[in-house]
C-alpha cells in the first residue's frame, strides 16, 4: 500500500506510524515546513517527503490530508488534480460540511478520527493513536464504491473503527459532543481564574471533577478558531440550548426548589446512563451479502443510507462479477436487531441480500 499524508503534525504523522507498524506501508509526506518533514522523516513517520505537493501524492492508492479546517477545501482540491486517477482521498477535519459540499469529485470522501491530545505537533505522534477509535466517513452519493472501500478498510488496518455518516448529522452531532464542551471548558476555567481577584490569591487545590471539564480549555487556536467558525450555526444552536438549560437551573436555584433540583441532577444520570448504552451497544456480527448494479455510487449511497437509519457497518467487502455488471457487498453489522433493520431496509431499496 502506498499512502501520502499531506500536512504530517500529530494526526499524519500517527496514521504514518501506524500505517509503518500496522500495514507495511510507504509513506510519503509534504508539509510547507521543511524541518516538520525532516523530524517526521526522523521520527520514522514518512519514507521520503515531497519536493511539492504533487511529488508526495503522485503514484498514492490513498491520500490523507490533514490540513486546518479553513483550508480544507482548497488543499484537498489540490490534491485531487495531482493524484492518480484510482486514488482515494480523505481529510481528517473536525467539521465536514464546508470540504465535502465544496468538493464534487468521485474520488474524495471526508473523514474525521475521533482522536487526538492536548499536544500538537509530528513529535507527539503515536502508532496506537486510533486503536478502537471512531473515524466518521462521510462519503456523497456519487462517490466510487471501490475507492469508499479501499478506505473504509484501511481505517480498519489502522486500528480505528470506520462509521458512515452524512456530513450534516456529523456536525450537528459534534457541536453538541465536541466543539461545545470545549466552549464551556473555555468559561469554565475563565469562571474560576476570576476568583483568583486582582490581588491574585491561589485558589484551594482543585478536584478531579474540575480537572475532567477543562481538559480541553485553550486548545489550539490554529486548530480551533477554524473549527469554531466552520460550524458556527451547529455551535450556536447548541449555546443557546446550554443558556436556556443553565437559566432553567438557575430559577430553580432562586426558589430554593429542591424537588426542580433533585430532577433536574436525576435527568442527568439517567441521560448519561443512555448516551453510555448507546456508545457501548453491540452484539455478535451478522454479514450480509446483497446484490447490487454496477452503477457509480450505488455503494455509498448504500452506507449513507444505513446510517441514517441508526445501523453503522463494522466491516465491508466487494466482490464484483466478472463482467463488471454487477456485483456482491459483503456488509458486516453488528446486533441481532440493527442487522435485522440493515437486511429489511436493503431488501426494501430492491437489493437482493442474503444472511450468511
Amino acid at each position: 500500500m502506498r499512502i501520502a499524508i499531506v500536512g504530517v503534525g500529530l494526526i499524519g504523522g500517527s496514521i504514518g506510524l501506524a500505517a509503518h507498524g500496522r500495514l507495511g506501508a510507504t509513506v510519503s509526506g509534504w508539509s510547507r515546513s521543511r524541518s516538520t518533514l525532516d523530524r517526521a522523516l526522523e521520527l520514522g513517520a514518512i519514507d521520503r517527503s515531497g519536493d511539492s505537493l504533487a511529488d508526495a501524492v503522485r503514484d498514492a492508492e490513498a491520500v490523507f490530508v490533514c490540513a486546518p479546517v479553513g483550508v480544507l477545501p482548497e488543499v484537498v482540491a489540490d490534491v485531487l488534480t495531482a493524484a492518480p486517477a484510482d486514488c482515494v482521498v480523505t481529510d481528517a477535519g473536525s467539521t465536514k460540511r464546508s470540504v465535502v459540499e465544496a468538493i464534487d469529485d468521485p474520488r474524495f470522501v471526508g473523514g474525521h478520527p475521533l482522536a487526538g491530545a492536548e499536544t500538537a505537533g509530528v513529535d507527539h505522534a503515536r502508532a496506537d493513536l486510533f486503536h478502537d477509535a471512531t473515524w466518521y466517513l462521510t462519503p456523497k452519493p456519487g462517490t466510487t464504491g471501490v475507492l469508499f472501500e479501499r478506505l473504509h478498510r484501511l481505517i480498519r488496518e489502522l486500528g480505528a473503527r470506520p462509521a458512515t455518516i452524512d456530513a450534516a448529522t456529523h456536525d450537528t452531532m459534534l457541536a453538541a459532543v465536541s466543539h461545545l464542551p470545549h466552549v464551556l471548558a473555555n468559561v469554565l476555567v475563565a469562571q474560576a481564574a476570576s476568583a483568583l481577584g486582582e490581588d491574585g490569591e491561589q485558589l484551594p487545590a482543585t478536584g478531579p471533577s474540575f480537572r475532567d471539564a477543562t481538559r480541553v480549555a485553550g486548545a489550539n487556536s490554529a486548530i480551533w478558531t477554524d473549527i469554531y467558525l466552520a460550524n458556527r450555526d451547529a455551535l450556536i444552536e447548541q449555546l443557546d440550548g446550554a443558556v436556556a438549560r443553565l437559566s432553567a437551573v438557575r430559577a430553580a436555584l432562586v426558589a430554593a426548589d429542591p424537588a426542580s433540583v433533585t430532577a433536574w441532577n436525576d435527568a442527568a444520570r439517567d441521560d448519561r446512563r443512555r448516551l453510555q448504552e448507546a456508545q457501548f451497544a453491540a452484539g455478535p456480527l451478522h454479514e450480509l451479502r446483497v446484490s447490487v448494479p454496477n452503477e457509480p455510487g450505488v455503494v455509498a449511497t448504500l452506507a449513507l443510507e444505513l446510517a441514517r437509519a441508526g445501523v453503522n457497518i463494522t466491516d465491508m467487502a466487494l466482490y464484483p462479477a466478472p463482467d463488471h455488471s454487477e456485483g456482491v457487498v459483503a456488509l458486516w453489522i453488528a446486533g441481532d436487531e440493527p442487522a435485522a433493520r440493515a437486511a429489511s431496509l436493503v431488501a426494501d431499496r430492491g437489493h437482493p441480500v442474503v444472511r450468511a
